[in-house]
Protein backbone atom coordinates (compact mmCIF):
# COMPACT_ATOMS: atom_id res chain seq x y z
CA UNK A 1 0.00 0.00 0.00
CA UNK A 2 1.27 3.45 -0.62
CA UNK A 3 1.54 6.28 1.59
CA UNK A 4 -0.56 9.06 2.11
CA UNK A 5 0.20 12.37 1.67
CA UNK A 6 1.56 14.38 4.52
CA UNK A 7 -1.54 16.72 4.88
CA UNK A 8 -3.68 13.59 5.20
CA UNK A 9 -1.43 12.29 7.53
CA UNK A 10 -1.69 15.45 9.84
CA UNK A 11 -5.25 15.08 9.88
CA UNK A 12 -5.17 11.39 11.02
CA UNK A 13 -3.19 12.99 14.03
CA UNK A 14 -5.29 15.24 15.13
CA UNK A 15 -8.06 14.14 17.21
CA UNK A 16 -11.59 13.91 15.42
CA UNK A 17 -13.07 16.78 17.45
CA UNK A 18 -13.95 20.34 16.98
CA UNK A 19 -10.45 21.25 18.59
CA UNK A 20 -8.46 18.94 16.14
CA UNK A 21 -10.36 20.15 13.07
CA UNK A 22 -9.90 24.46 13.83
CA UNK A 23 -6.11 23.19 14.08
CA UNK A 24 -5.98 21.45 10.63
CA UNK A 25 -7.95 24.02 8.92
CA UNK A 26 -5.76 26.87 10.66
CA UNK A 27 -2.63 24.62 8.84
CA UNK A 28 -4.33 24.21 6.13
CA UNK A 29 -4.97 28.04 5.47
CA UNK A 30 -1.21 28.61 6.56
CA UNK A 31 -0.19 26.29 3.37
CA UNK A 32 -2.65 27.87 1.43
CA UNK A 33 -3.58 31.65 2.42
CA UNK A 34 -6.46 31.91 0.12
CA UNK A 35 -8.44 29.76 1.44
CA UNK A 36 -8.59 31.34 4.54
CA UNK A 37 -10.81 34.16 3.18
CA UNK A 38 -13.90 32.25 3.91
CA UNK A 39 -12.86 30.91 7.00
CA UNK A 40 -13.03 27.35 5.99
CA UNK A 41 -13.40 24.43 8.77
CA UNK A 42 -12.51 20.78 7.75
CA UNK A 43 -14.70 18.66 8.97
CA UNK A 44 -14.53 15.22 7.40
CA UNK A 45 -11.64 14.09 5.50
CA UNK A 46 -11.19 10.33 3.99
CA UNK A 47 -10.59 9.28 0.54
CA UNK A 48 -12.82 9.57 -1.92
CA UNK A 49 -14.47 12.05 0.82
CA UNK A 50 -14.23 15.80 2.40
CA UNK A 51 -16.42 18.09 3.68
CA UNK A 52 -15.63 21.75 4.69
CA UNK A 53 -18.06 24.42 6.58
CA UNK A 54 -17.50 28.17 5.54
CA UNK A 55 -19.50 30.84 8.00
CA UNK A 56 -20.82 33.66 6.15
CA UNK A 57 -19.38 37.02 6.91
CA UNK A 58 -18.74 40.21 5.86
CA UNK A 59 -15.93 38.94 3.70
CA UNK A 60 -17.80 37.06 1.76
CA UNK A 61 -20.87 38.74 0.92
CA UNK A 62 -21.85 40.12 -2.41
CA UNK A 63 -23.77 42.93 -3.30
CA UNK A 64 -27.34 41.29 -2.51
CA UNK A 65 -25.78 40.59 1.21
CA UNK A 66 -25.49 36.74 0.06
CA UNK A 67 -22.44 34.18 -0.08
CA UNK A 68 -19.90 35.35 -3.09
CA UNK A 69 -20.10 33.38 -6.30
CA UNK A 70 -16.29 33.28 -6.33
CA UNK A 71 -16.03 32.73 -2.56
CA UNK A 72 -18.11 29.39 -3.20
CA UNK A 73 -16.24 28.24 -5.61
CA UNK A 74 -12.92 28.74 -3.42
CA UNK A 75 -14.55 26.44 -0.53
CA UNK A 76 -15.48 23.94 -3.60
CA UNK A 77 -11.83 24.35 -4.11
CA UNK A 78 -10.64 23.87 -0.53
CA UNK A 79 -13.10 20.81 -0.40
CA UNK A 80 -11.93 19.29 -3.13
CA UNK A 81 -8.28 20.02 -2.63
CA UNK A 82 -8.47 18.23 0.86
CA UNK A 83 -10.45 15.71 -0.68
CA UNK A 84 -7.24 15.13 -2.95
CA UNK A 85 -4.92 14.80 -0.55
CA UNK A 86 -6.54 12.53 1.19
CA UNK A 87 -7.04 9.78 -2.32
CA UNK A 88 -4.31 10.41 -4.44
CA UNK A 89 -1.26 8.39 -3.20
CA UNK A 90 2.17 9.38 -2.82
CA UNK A 91 3.44 7.74 -5.50
CA UNK A 92 1.11 10.34 -7.53
CA UNK A 93 0.34 14.31 -8.00
CA UNK A 94 -2.41 16.08 -8.79
CA UNK A 95 -3.35 19.70 -9.76
CA UNK A 96 -6.35 21.49 -10.47
CA UNK A 97 -6.86 22.16 -14.25
CA UNK A 98 -10.47 23.23 -14.73
CA UNK A 99 -13.69 24.01 -13.01
CA UNK A 100 -17.35 23.99 -14.25
CA UNK A 101 -19.85 25.97 -11.82
CA UNK A 102 -23.38 26.13 -11.44
CA UNK A 103 -25.09 28.52 -9.44
CA UNK A 104 -28.51 26.88 -8.09
CA UNK A 105 -29.96 29.26 -5.31
CA UNK A 106 -29.16 32.44 -3.54
CA UNK A 107 -26.44 31.47 -1.03
CA UNK A 108 -27.79 32.68 2.69
CA UNK A 109 -25.82 31.80 5.69
CA UNK A 110 -23.01 29.07 6.41
CA UNK A 111 -22.04 26.65 4.03
CA UNK A 112 -21.37 23.05 3.67
CA UNK A 113 -19.35 21.89 0.69
CA UNK A 114 -19.34 17.82 0.03
CA UNK A 115 -16.73 16.80 -2.58
CA UNK A 116 -17.15 13.53 -3.26
CA UNK A 117 -15.72 10.89 -5.44
CA UNK A 118 -18.37 8.26 -6.52
CA UNK A 119 -15.62 5.22 -6.88
CA UNK A 120 -11.93 5.73 -6.05
CA UNK A 121 -9.79 6.04 -9.54
CA UNK A 122 -7.35 2.38 -9.60
CA UNK A 123 -3.67 4.75 -9.09
CA UNK A 124 -1.65 2.07 -10.13
CA UNK A 125 -3.26 2.42 -13.83
CA UNK A 126 -2.46 5.79 -13.78
CA UNK A 127 0.94 5.59 -15.79
CA UNK A 128 0.77 8.75 -18.02
CA UNK A 129 -1.71 11.01 -16.42
CA UNK A 130 -5.19 11.85 -16.79
CA UNK A 131 -8.16 13.66 -15.90
CA UNK A 132 -10.03 12.98 -12.21
CA UNK A 133 -13.03 14.72 -12.08
CA UNK A 134 -14.57 15.34 -8.64
CA UNK A 135 -17.71 16.97 -7.81
CA UNK A 136 -18.47 18.84 -5.26
CA UNK A 137 -21.78 19.93 -4.07
CA UNK A 138 -22.31 23.02 -1.67
CA UNK A 139 -25.40 23.66 0.52
CA UNK A 140 -27.08 25.99 2.54
CA UNK A 141 -27.76 25.64 6.71
CA UNK A 142 -31.75 23.72 5.56
CA UNK A 143 -29.81 21.43 3.06
CA UNK A 144 -30.68 22.94 0.18
CA UNK A 145 -27.80 22.71 -2.99
CA UNK A 146 -27.29 26.38 -3.43
CA UNK A 147 -23.78 25.43 -5.70
CA UNK A 148 -22.44 22.76 -7.53
CA UNK A 149 -19.09 22.20 -8.88
CA UNK A 150 -17.31 19.66 -11.52
CA UNK A 151 -13.40 20.13 -10.56
CA UNK A 152 -11.24 18.51 -13.01
CA UNK A 153 -7.85 17.67 -11.86
CA UNK A 154 -4.70 16.28 -14.03
CA UNK A 155 -3.52 13.07 -11.76
CA UNK A 156 -0.14 12.01 -13.24
CA UNK A 157 2.90 9.55 -11.25
CA UNK A 158 5.54 11.48 -10.02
Amino acid sequence: MTTSSPTFAAWQKLPDNTLGHVLFSIGMCLRVPYFGSVLPRVVEMRPGRCEVRAPKWWGVRNHLGTFHAIAACNLAEAAMGMLSEATVPSTHRWIPKSMTVDYLAKANGTLRAVAELPELPDFAAITEGTDVVVPVRIFDRQGVEVVHADITTWVTPR
